[in-house]
């Protein structure tokens, strides 16, 4: 039996005579669960004495005594007065940002009390279009986690004025999509909020294809909400934002029907602002939810996923149950699908959680996901197939040639001096910059940098069509104290060949590095290279994750080594990119700020007034 079938997740209507010949104990339930201390996220309570019936993947009863529906053949698990709760939800999460595939995801996850997630796939969608998509969609499918899927919604980010992406997605596309299967949930982050909020033909036409499909849409708002803009994106049907950085931020969000996600990735600290709309304002968490917006592999070994985000919750004053109810059942009902997932229920999917110690310590045991025990004790306990990937997934670095030290020479208008330039100013867990008036020395009409000036040099080469494009920027607050540089294929959002670094020669070696690899990271110094081999679109790699974890525990390592010591450094320096992120960005085509009226091209020099 294959493992898609193993945890096959057929729809209740199929389920429901033996569901409840179960539950009247005329057939003989697969699995029962008894002494649980059952963390009901409906009710909001803790239940003792509980007992649990499944049959097959779902849930045929819950209550005091499950003792009728016991044969000779049921599963018995004493959860000995332990809690159990529904298994965890991330509702925001890119799985190509955890730079490991949808099996090794499940893998890493499972084990932590993950069961699922809403997936929005716009790294490799930026990369290799709709295929790229349906590819993540069937590798997900065969892992025991309730996956669903987001399209795609902003291929590129912005527009191909601004940025060059692999593929690009429209309303035709997003169409598509929806056609294969109830399990592509939404639209995802609509990152384009200017063109919403101004009637973009694009953005629109996507939208109404979601809802046309009778799907949600997800958002992706960073203008302030205090005026009539946050109103006007509501208005285009976003029902859903992770970009909440305070508490006003929610609080506005939920005033309009939004669903608030506050997230914990590995380097964006924003749920301990975010949530004093609860703690400190008392705003009722039914529309707000826990997500993590992504997490670094060896982040996921060392912290864990969405048990981590709960707890770090819980730290932050939230009511354990409440927290749990913000990663299980309000995530589900945000989507659509609480009939089927957030809940022990009966006729919901058996996806739960035992917990050993207190509820607020979210110490995950055991895991069952669709009926089946899947981990214990932070180990898996079934093997999931590989996944094959077509050549194409697999070759996706085209550089028009070799990269030279001379492609990262930035020419100035002055011979000899010192002019006012553009620097991306980064912030250490933040996803945002600040735009950074600082003065570079000009010699022999170039700018000339130092070591000690504690700035770099940022470039985007575009990589999926062979176009030449390059530009090059500064960025501030690296902090390499020796030469050095790193070169990357994840560069969110359109993953074109980013480096950054002090030394041009060291520049070229890197990039060269991750284009001989087909894709991945290179940390280079002038006595080593440190790699991590990213080779399915340039994103993941299929090796165990625990591997991965190493090799990107190894790049933090060199890059700290070289003097970058922000927390997870790397998941930070690779939305430098991003340009629908305030305030400063850099892609292929040039330098853009966001500005009052959306995304404007700017010029490194500072015109002097």
């Amino acid at each position: 039996m294959s493992t898609s079938q193993f945890f096959a997740r057929p729809h209740l209507a199929d389920c429901v005579p033996d569901l409840v010949a179960t539950a009247r104990g005329d057939k003989k339930a697969t699995l029962v669960i008894q002494n649980a201390k059952l963390v009901n996220v409906c009710s909001g309570e803790i239940q003792d004495g509980i007992s649990i019936g499944v049959q097959g993947s779902r849930i045929a009863f819950v209550g005091a005594d499950a003792s009728h529906m016991i044969g000779a053949d049921t599963k018995i698990i004493d959860a000995a007065g332990r809690y159990v709760a529904p298994g965890l939800l991330d509702g925001h999460c890119h799985i190509e940002s955890s730079q490991i595939t949808p099996t090794q995801f499940a893998r890493a996850v499972l084990s932590k009390g993950t069961t699922g997630g809403f997936f929005d796939a716009h790294e490799i969608t930026n990369v290799l279009g709709l295929p790229g998509l349906r590819l993540m969609l069937d590798e997900a499918r065969q892992t025991p986690l309730a996956a669903y899927m987001q399209v795609a919604s902003c291929v590129p980010s912005t527009g191909p004025d601004m940025e060059t992406a692999g593929a690009e997605i429209g309303p035709a596309e997003v169409a598509e999509a929806f056609t294969w299967g109830p399990d592509m949930i939404a639209l995802g982050e609509v990152m384009n909020f200017p063109g919403v909020v101004y009637g973009d033909e694009k953005m629109i036409g996507e939208i109404q294809a979601t809802l046309r499909a009778g799907r949600v849409a997800d958002g992706h708002f960073t203008w302030p909400v205090d005026d009539w803009r946050i109103s006007a994106y509501a208005a285009g049907g976003i029902t859903g934002d992770h970009e909440c950085v305070n508490a006003e931020d929610v609080i506005e969000r939920v005033r309009r029907g939004m669903y608030a996600k506050m997230r914990r990735g590995s380097a964006w600290h924003d749920v301990a602002e975010s949530i004093k709309a609860h703690t400190d304002y008392g705003i009722d968490t039914r529309r707000m939810m826990l997500v993590t917006d992504d997490r670094s592999p060896e982040s996921l070994v060392d912290e864990g996923h969405m048990d981590f985000v709960v707890r770090h919750a819980i730290s932050q004053g939230v009511r354990p149950v409440t927290a749990f109810q913000m990663a299980t059942i309000n995530t589900a009902e945000r989507f659509g699908v609480a009939r089927d997932v957030g809940t022990i229920t009966p006729a919901s999917f058996a996806d739960m959680i035992i917990l050993d110690g207190n509820l607020a310590d979210v110490n995950v045991v055991m895991t069952i996901a669709a009926g089946q025990v899947v981990a214990k004790n932070g180990k898996m306990t079934v093997e999931l197939p590989d996944f094959e990937y077509p050549h194409e997934a697999i070759n996706s670095v085209h550089l028009t040639r070799a990269v030279m030290e001379q492609d990262f020479v930035i020419e100035a208008p002055i011979e000899s001096g010192e002019l006012t330039a553009r620097a991306i100013g980064v912030r250490e867990n933040h996803v945002d910059t600040k735009e950074e008036l600082v003065p570079v020395r000009i010699e022999n009409g170039r700018v000339a940098l130092r070591v000690e000036d504690g700035l770099s040099k940022l470039a985007v080469i575009e990589r999926h069509k062979g176009t030449g494009n390059k530009s090059v920027g500064l960025v501030s607050h690296v902090d390499f104290k020796v030469p050095a540089a790193i070169a990357t294929t994840v560069a969110h959002d359109c993953h074109n060949v980013m480096i950054i670094g002090n030394s041009d020669a060291l520049m070229a070696k890197a990039a060269n590095t991750v284009a001989e690899m087909q894709g991945g990271i290179a940390v280079v110094t002038e006595d080593k290279i440190v790699k991590l081999p990213l080779p399915v679109a340039g994103l993941m790699s299929n090796a165990p994750f625990e591997q991965v974890a190493e090799q990107s525990r190894a790049v933090s390592q060199a890059l700290y080594q070289a003097g970058c010591t922000m927390n997870y450094a790397f998941m930070t320096l690779s939305l430098l990119a991003l340009v629908v992120i305030p305030e400063l960005r850099i892609s292929d085509i040039g330098l853009f700020k966001m500005t009052e009226q959306g995304f404007v091209k700017v010029p490194l020099f500072v015109e002097e007034q």
